[in-house]
């Protein structure tokens, strides 16, 4: 069901300019030799020469990874071993007080009682190094690929701790140089370097701290935009708070229709409808941003409260907490999955504001002239009885990438047990579940494009990863993964590594 319609003008260039030149399939193996292929995201650039192109698994609760062959989707390796330092930093941690409380609360919250050791990763692009993030380490280190398949426990080459007691979403800039890690108690997002380089006479090496640029409450994820230019961040507030839906604006309250409560032959909703609930909501969940940050600086080029735009186009009461997000092509649309949400939300960020006023300034930034909801759709809601208290971290769906025609949505329908692959332009959904494919689909906690028109979804609660194809709509693979399998990233395994396995 769509609450309203968009069908904006799908431009693919880059997509286009591929599709020319290398005929029915996408991109190949071979090593670029246009510009515009080697300037493709690690997402979906392909391997030079040397290197093979694989999808790394992050098993969060084992500590491991598994390394999928990203065109034949043959599990490749299982169980890396990410945690060899797993003694040491757990005694590192009950040695301080506050931090041992922090562990113990990760594993209580976010990790559903269990220690959580792996949410992202990246290859540098050599593939001889492997950036982790290791939320319950609070850390990011940096691991030799090679070791770290052999079963070798001196793996790790390089580590940096966070200022804070957790670590999330990462990623890496289109060019492989750098490495943005949010710093989830600090309210930042720290940059480092994924080369070795000198930089107007400085030596960096890998693994350095470079700068940070701030955020709201609990930083969660950033994008680059195509061109490189500019920095997509979102922090989604206290989403670990047991206290959710407390605005009425919406017609619940506490997860409840208020049409059932009987509120209103007691005078009751127009009382409420008179009270602060932004305001009230803001100060349990505090400050969701949704940003854009220049590269260059790490200037603040804009920054909006998705909550107050979401209100501006007609859709008061519903959660701003900005969970993954997938951005067209042509740089124009964001497809945005907010708490609570069982579908995604279109947001315009050349559109003029709604109103036109300056309604909010978050942290020292006004509202920005630009940008405007215009569209919220909802997929199928499949647990309408469930309450909001017992989604994980309020997502009722994490995980929305975008093919590279900017056509194709895939969504992870984390709480409803489906994936989706949604035409972006009219909102029609395919699903996948264990109907519709015979394989098990239990809560699906992220999605990834992937080479030759794929996307991978991570299915948590069945240590497995489904691969879709979005362009004829068919599940192609399901593979058997590790523990609680999260982040799904493509990059690089060197041949001459590979063929030691």
């Amino acid at each position: 069901m769509r609450r309203s319609r968009l069908a904006p003008a799908l431009a693919a260039v880059v997509a286009a300019a591929a599709l020319a030149a290398c005929g029915e399939t996408r991109i190949t193996e071979e090593r670029p030799t246009e510009d515009d292929a080697r300037d493709l995201p690690i997402a979906v650039r392909p391997a030079d020469s040397g290197l093979r192109s694989v999808m790394w698994v992050g098993n969060n609760w084992d500590g491991t990874a598994s390394i999928v062959d990203a065109r034949s989707f043959e599990v490749l390796k299982r169980g890396v071993n990410l945690i060899p330092d797993r003694a040491e930093e757990t005694q590192r941690i009950l040695k301080n007080p506050v931090a041992t409380v922090f562990y113990l609360a990760i594993n209580a919250g976010p990790g559903q009682g269990h220690n959580q050791y792996v949410d992202d990763m990246f290859t540098t692009m050599d593939g001889k190094y492997l950036a982790v993030s290791r939320p319950s380490f609070a850390d990011v280190v940096w691991i030799d690929i090679a070791k770290a398949a052999a079963g070798r426990t001196d793996s790790i080459v390089r580590e940096q701790q966070m200022d804070g007691y957790r670590t999330d979403h990462m990623q890496v800039s289109n060019d492989g140089r750098r490495l943005l890690v949010s710093d989830s108690t600090s309210r930042q997002v720290i940059e480092y370097s994924m080369v070795d380089e000198t930089v107007g006479g400085k030596v960096i090496k890998l693994g350095d701290r470079l700068r940070t640029f701030p955020s709201g409450e609990t930083p969660h994820e950033s994008n680059y935009t195509e061109d490189g230019e500019r920095i997509l961040h979102a922090s989604i507030g206290r989403v670990y708070t047991p206290v959710d839906d407390i605005d009425p604006r919406d017609g619940q309250l506490l997860g409840l229709p208020l049409a059932k409560l009987g509120l209103g032959a007691l005078g009751l909703d127009k009382l409420l409808a008179r009270l602060p609930w932004s305001a009230l909501d803001g100060a349990v969940k505090s400050d969701r941003w949704l940003q854009y940050v220049a590269a260059d600086d790490f200037e603040i080029l804009q920054r909006w409260d998705m909550a107050h735009e979401l209100a501006e186009a007609g859709h008061p009461g519903m959660s701003g907490a900005v969970r993954p997000i997938a951005v067209h092509p042509d740089g124009r649309y964001l497809y945005l999955q907010v708490s609570f949400l069982h579908g995604y939300v279109v947001f315009d960020t050349e559109a003029a504001d709604i109103d036109g006023r300056t309604g909010y300034t978050l942290g020292g930034e006004p509202e920005p002239t630009t940008g405007a909801v215009v569209d919220v759709v909802e997929l199928e809601n499949r647990v309408p009885r469930m309450l909001r208290e017992q989604y994980v971290n309020d997502s009722a769906h994490h995980g929305l990438s975008i093919s590279a025609d900017g056509e194709t949505l895939c969504a992870a329908g984390t709480m409803d047990d489906y994936a989706a692959l949604v035409d972006a332009a009219t909102g029609e959904a395919t699903y996948f579940d264990a109907t519709t494919t015979g394989h098990d689909y239990g809560k699906p906690y992220w999605t990834t494009e992937g080479l030759d028109e794929t996307c991978w979804v991570s299915l948590s609660d069945d240590d497995a990863v489904a691969v879709l194809s979005t362009r004829t709509k068919e599940e192609v693979a399901y593979l058997a993964v590790g523990n609680h399998p999260q982040r799904v990233r493509h990059g690089y395994v060197p041949e001459a590594v590979l063929a030691t396995w």
